[in-house]
Order: structure tokens, then C-alpha cells, then sequence
């Protein structure tokens, strides 16, 4: 699975919004993230659309999360975005497997598709906050 800019800026789009909730303006996100505005308008539509987040009104108008944070889970927003969110499909029902297939699917590919899932469903949006600023990175 590679996560297209979709799923990266859309996570990124409520991580800002969960961090600047009285600026949220997508123009001050697009300023602070470098993403373009007409792009996170497309994504502000879906995670909308998807209950993720809600518009609000007035002179200080823009968006907010739709709920809170820590009850946002990263795999529910990376599917809505991404679509199919594992390496592999599983094998279909009545679908013929060579011994290698069979092995590769079960020993590799069902083994990723496992840790994917059960890293996404274990982490919120709340879980990541702040953490951007502290991460180390190494060449």
C-alpha cells in the first residue's frame, strides 16, 4: 500500500484543524501546510461528505473537526479516502492458487495486511498530535 497525496494532505487537513481550532480558515491551512487551497477544498468536500469534519460560519468561519479527535481512528479516514487500504486483496472464494501463491499470500501478504489494519485501527487523530514536532529523523 503507498498512501497517495489524498490520504496524506487529508490527514494532514485535520491534524491542522485539530491543532488550529481558531484558525481555520482552509486559506491559513493551505499558508501553514503548503498545500494548494484548491486541493483542500476538494478534501475539506470529502471529509465533510464523510463526517469527519463540519463548515462553520461567519467572520471567523472555516472548518472543525465533527467530533472529537480521539475519536477519529486513522483507518476510517485513510479507507473513505484511499478506498482499499490493504497491500493485497484476500483471496476470492473459489479462486485457484498455485503452492507459491498460496505461500506468498499467507506467509507475506495476509501477515502485512494484518499489521496494516491493526496499526491504523489503534491510532486516532488525537494520537498524533504534537508528535510531528518531536519526531527525529535520521540519514
Amino acid at each position: 500500500m503507498k498512501l497517495s497525496s489524498r490520504g496524506r494532505y487529508g490527514l494532514r487537513l485535520l491534524i491542522d484543524l485539530m491543532e488550529h481550532p481558531n484558525e481555520s480558515s482552509l486559506t491559513a491551512v493551505s499558508e501553514r501546510e503548503g498545500i494548494s487551497l484548491r486541493y483542500l477544498e476538494q478534501l475539506a468536500m470529502i471529509l465533510k461528505r464523510s463526517g469527519f469534519i463540519r463548515a462553520v460560519r461567519g467572520a471567523a468561519g472555516g472548518y472543525i473537526l465533527a467530533k472529537p479527535a480521539d475519536e477519529i481512528i486513522l483507518a476510517d479516514v485513510l479507507s473513505m479516502l484511499e478506498g482499499d487500504i490493504l497491500v493485497a486483496d484476500p483471496a476470492m472464494s473459489g479462486e485457484r492458487e498455485t503452492k507459491i501463491q498460496r505461500c506468498i499470500r499467507l506467509m507475506v501478504l495476509d501477515k502485512l495486511n494484518t499489521k496494516i489494519v491493526q496499526v491504523l485501527e489503534n491510532k486516532t487523530l488525537a494520537s498524533l498530535a504534537g508528535n510531528h514536532e518531536t519526531a527525529m529523523y535520521y540519514i
